[in-house]
């Protein structure tokens, strides 16, 4: 599936800096959308009615964790259906344990270059 329209969750403005740079090298029309506060994503995603057509969220935010986002994502109608990446510095033992209930959920460990970071991108999108 060709993913055009993605938002990108995470608090931190230089790992989503280096992101949507990253996913503008991949050259493939796609609009990176970063909301930074977990609460305002939230807001956002349950007002809006442009829905993303892939979600890639950070674990490690305060307030709201990765794992509570997904919950708030799973019991509501709307957003159950967008995929969504975890993006984190977790082990992938670690988060796959705490995945098996969250059946529509991909979870990869934040590459450690830039350059894994666009080869990453340009296999997903």
């Amino acid at each position: 599936m060709l993913y055009k329209n993605i938002l990108l969750i995470d608090d931190d403005p230089e790992d989503a800096e280096i992101f949507m740079e990253a996913a503008d090298s991949v050259k493939k029309g796609i609009i990176v959308r970063w909301i930074g506060s977990p609460q305002q994503a939230l807001e956002d995603l349950k007002e809006g009615a442009n829905l993303p057509d892939l979600i890639f969220l950070d674990y490690n935010m305060p307030r709201i964790n990765g794992f509570e986002m997904l919950e708030q994502f799973e019991n509501d109608s709307r957003l159950s259906n967008i995929p969504v990446i975890l993006i984190s510095t977790p082990s992938q033992d670690f988060m796959e344990k705490h995945l098996e209930k969250h059946t529509f959920i991909q979870y990869i460990s934040k590459p450690a270059s830039y350059r894994d970071l666009v080869a990453l991108l340009d296999s997903i999108l």
